[in-house]
């Protein structure tokens, strides 16, 4: 049983910008995190170029997907991501974060989605490590 390797530079481009798109992220903004150029972040999401294994990996680790979905459109496992939760923040002790409570419920919704962006933003640098 033979099972299909071929790489799909379209699909996994399409994959890139779907899931930078889920963080909030615009292209430049990603090119950025990941240290390309906007235009070569450009022409892998259209499938023009093939990357290296440690742009693979960066661009992976930056948008938390596993290199299995990212090449093969394929969760291993059915494996969990922090974006796949709607209610992630929910699930964590409320005392230990009453602080952040109080904080984000004096927001308007406008500065809210500011936070939000720059969460989203901040998280592939906080996971570097």
């Amino acid at each position: 049983m033979e099972k299909n390797t071929e790489i799909n530079n379209t699909a996994i481009g399409q994959r890139i910008r779907e899931e930078r798109k889920k963080l909030g992220l615009s292209r430049e903004e990603f090119a950025e995190i990941v240290e390309l150029s906007d235009y070569y972040v450009g022409q892998l999401e259209r499938g023009e170029r093939q990357m290296s294994l440690p742009v693979l990996v960066k661009i992976s680790n930056c948008l938390h997907i596993s290199l299995d979905y990212l090449i093969f459109g394929k969760n291993p496992y059915n494996a969990y991501y922090i974006h796949d939760s709607h209610d992630s923040y929910n699930t964590f002790d409320r005392n230990k974060n009453a602080e952040i409570d109080n904080l984000l419920n004096k927001c308007s919704p406008k500065e809210l989605e500011l936070i939000k962006k720059l969460i989203k933003t901040i998280l592939p640098y906080i996971n570097k490590n």
